[in-house]
């Protein structure tokens, strides 16, 4: 803008500009300070978008994920746009069949010499309704199981933009763990972060054999302690203990926003310590209230290495 300015005042308010002086030299001049006005310009325009190509990839934006959701939601159910289709046609059809059918009728009653063709006409009448109202619900019944599937996906993407320290130098977006570990979030006070931390240790080894990874956020602030007891003899336990509680959620406002949401919807109250349980793939397999059955994680998961890790990564259970 302040090039623009200057450019503006140069060519205007500049004695060289009119006529009366030296109009080789005003025309000259002009040249370069257009040609270094242009060059500006387009300066700004590329690192304008570089600019918006890095914040691009940074913090993807809500229309993008909306796309991303719906696409996902066809490779899910291939068929139901062609469902759909044929509902709208057969309704279609229907009620124009029920126009006709009623101008038929209207004039049927009108002249008496046409009285006998009224019972056949109401019957036809009849089923065209019946045929409108039935695909009518067929297909605000699939509308609703469409437009439930993306509100869940649009929500699963969102949660796969959190981001997680997984280290001092490494941070990264909870989709990064997609194919690679099932995690468990727990949301709740630091107390009861603390209780999960001691609640699992009988488990370490058959959750991380199951490629079970644990992202605690406290909801108060409290940042939960995990002692873990110094001694050489137990440091491979330790390390593994260490493994399983790694990981470590950042920007706790969008991590609060995205919880409290999921409370909302399964009318959970706010200050109700939770856990959800991810699949392989990055869905939600299992949520509830409390404390995680961990046990029941070591039951149900199969390994994630060994010979039949590849036949049964899609073994998680059911998506929520």
């Amino acid at each position: 803008m302040a090039t623009a300015a200057q450019f503006s005042y140069i060519t205007v308010n500049s004695p060289n500009f009119y006529p009366s002086a030296n109009k080789r030299f005003a025309f000259s001049r002009q040249l370069k300070d257009g040609a270094k006005f242009y060059t500006d310009v387009t300066s700004s325009r590329r690192k304008l978008k570089l600019l918006s190509v890095v914040c691009s990839n940074s913090s993807p934006s809500s229309d993008s994920i909306s796309s991303t959701a719906k696409i996902r939601s066809e490779v899910l159910t291939p068929f139901r746009s062609v469902r759909m289709f044929f509902y709208l046609a057969f309704i279609a059809s229907g009620g124009l069949g029920g126009l006709i059918a009623s101008t038929r009728l209207i004039a049927a009653l009108a002249n008496s010499s046409r009285a006998a063709e009224v019972p056949e006409i109401l019957k036809g009448l009849g089923i065209d309704l019946g045929a409108v109202s039935v695909f009518a619900f067929l297909y605000y019944r699939e509308n609703r199981a469409k437009n439930a599937q993306v509100a869940r996906l649009v929500r699963e993407e969102n949660l796969a933009n959190l981001k997680l320290r997984v280290d001092e130098k490494k941070i990264v977006p909870l989709s990064a763990f997609r194919g690679i570990a099932r995690l468990v979030i727990l949301a709740g006070p630091s107390a009861f972060i603390s209780e999960c931390f001691r609640l699992s240790e009988p488990f370490t080894d058959g959750l991380l054999e199951r490629g079970v990874l644990v992202v605690p956020f406290a909801t108060d602030g409290i940042s939960p302690s995990f002692e873990f007891e110094e001694n050489e003899e137990l440091e491979e336990k330790i390390s593994r203990r260490k493994r399983l509680w790694q990981l470590a959620p950042l920007y706790a406002t969008e991590w609060t926003k995205w919880i409290d949401e999921q409370k909302k919807l399964a009318n959970v109250s706010p200050e109700s310590p939770v856990y959800l349980s991810l699949r392989l793939d990055g869905r939600v397999r299992g949520s509830g209230v409390g404390y995680p059955p961990w046990n029941a994680f070591v039951m149900q998961l199969p390994p994630v290495k060994g010979i039949w890790s590849g036949l049964l990564d899609g073994m998680d259970g059911r998506v929520l």
